[in-house]
């Protein structure tokens, strides 16, 4: 545990995650190119980009059981090899239908890599480190976001869509090598004594991480903090901030990449205070969520089209999101234990994948129901005009509050169950700081 091989181990592990997010993040650089390689509308576009959110999501709980059963090192390694097929089959599309074939592809295995590195950490990392290394995890994990909008978009603007995309499946292929020839999942016995030896041993461990209060919270965590950020970077970003709000190609690629800029910075921040204050780490998921609900409403009542500052504000605010979310795991390690560790990241990881591919869809929609709804009155057609996306995107605010009131319902249980198991009262926390502030007076 915390070794030199602990880091290079965990240095594999972290190629990996950020050709996996490459990978997933390649789409946001090129929706509009897609929509005009392929002819198809923005609801067509975002399915696209849904199918593969959908896959992503659906085979979490699935992906978990395996991984407890095979361990980390196969997964990660059969993640590579499905997006590498994925791309290629992306790059060489023809149509619409060929396209999505790749893109569930690339959802399968995105899908097996990020629960599969985070499982790997508990078997080389412990103490205040383990919560702190996996908030860089995260962060540096968001690099593949830098790739796609920085050299793939450079290429897929300046060589086409084939070598782009055909030189992002290069990056899997090198990232599948690595794995196969460097990555362990930890030492032998503690491997052996961790895994489940059945299948049906390993559907016990499901359903009792399902029971769990804390894994609920985790998922409701997830789901609040993580999925507007993805929406943002995966799918309408690029579209808004170009054809909605009049920037160039290379300004939306850089202010895609400060989403980027912004996790570095505050994961290791939200790492240190998670660890520091473990009984208060909902309150910190309830505060991000809150920051992020305020710049979007700053930036969508604003009157025209919104200043530069509001835009980058709103942006470094869905940075500080993607690391939030990594707390959601923490939550599935305090209270699960090793051997259905998998198990719980799988349900966990679902929470912000579902609400992103929900809102991804209905924003879709909403686009081109207004944009059906211009042409109706006269107007020219305009799908990505900067009035619709600010109608749009307030789905939001729906899908996100919904998550919100489960997210209450799910901590109240968890520290109810916390009481009864092991005697720990955690108060309101305008209570601790009452508190808090009466110690520091005496």
């Amino acid at each position: 545990m915390n070794s030199r091989r602990s880091w290079l181990i965990w240095a594999i592990a972290i190629f990996a995650y950020i050709v996996g997010v490459l990978q997933r993040s390649s789409l946001g650089v090129s929706g509009i190119e897609a929509a005009h390689r392929f002819e198809v509308s923005a609801s067509v576009l975002s399915s696209l980009a849904v199918v593969q959110i959908i896959v992503y999501a659906a085979l979490q709980i699935p992906v978990g059981v395996v991984l407890d059963r095979v361990g980390p090192k196969a997964l990660v390694a059969a993640g590579a090899l499905l997006m590498l097929v994925g791309q290629v089959v992306l790059a060489l599309a023809p149509s619409i239908g060929i396209a999505i074939v790749g893109r569930v592809l690339v959802g399968a295995g995105d899908a097996m890599t990020f629960i599969s590195v985070i499982r790997l950490l508990a078997s080389w990392f412990n103490g205040r480190l383990l919560p702190q290394v996996s908030q860089w995890t995260g962060n540096l994990g968001q690099l593949g976001q830098v790739l796609s909008a920085l050299p793939l978009s450079f290429l897929l603007h300046t060589y086409g869509w084939t070598p782009a995309f055909l030189s992002a499946a290069s990056m899997s292929a090198l990232a599948l090598v690595l794995v196969l020839v460097l990555l362990s999942n930890g030492a032998a016995d503690a491997a052996r004594a961790d895994r489940v030896t059945t299948w049906r041993h390993a559907m016990h461990q499901l359903r009792e991480a399902l029971a769990r209060p804390g894994t609920r919270l985790g998922f409701w965590s997830h789901f609040t903090t993580q999925s507007s950020g993805t929406v943002f970077s995966l799918l309408w970003g690029f579209p808004m901030l170009t054809a909605g709000l009049g920037y160039s190609p290379a300004t939306a690629s850089g202010l895609l990449t400060l989403i980027v800029g912004a996790g570095v910075v505050s994961g290791p921040i939200l790492g240190l205070l998670t660890a520091r204050f473990p009984l208060r780490r909902s309150n910190l998921v309830l505060a991000i969520v809150t920051m992020i609900g305020i710049a979007w409403t700053v930036l969508l009542l604003w009157p025209g089209r919104p200043p530069f500052v509001v835009v980058v504000i709103l942006i470094i605010v869905l940075g500080i999101g993607g690391p939030g979310s990594l707390i959601s795991f923490d939550f599935a390690r305090t209270f699960n234990p090793m051997r259905s560790l998998g198990s719980a990241n799988g349900v966990v990881n679902v929470g912000g994948f579902l609400a992103s591919f929900v809102m991804m869809y209905l924003i879709g929609l909403v686009l081109d129901v207004l944009n059906r709804l211009r042409m109706d009155s006269g107007a020219a057609s305009d799908v990505f005009a900067w009035e619709s996306f600010r109608v749009a995107l307030t789905v939001q605010y729906a899908v996100v509050g919904a998550g919100v009131i489960f997210l209450l319902l799910a901590r109240r249980s968890t520290r109810r169950r916390l009481h009864e198991d092991e005697g720990i009262r955690v108060a309101p926390l305008w209570v601790a700081l009452s508190r808090a502030l009466r110690r520091h007076k005496i």
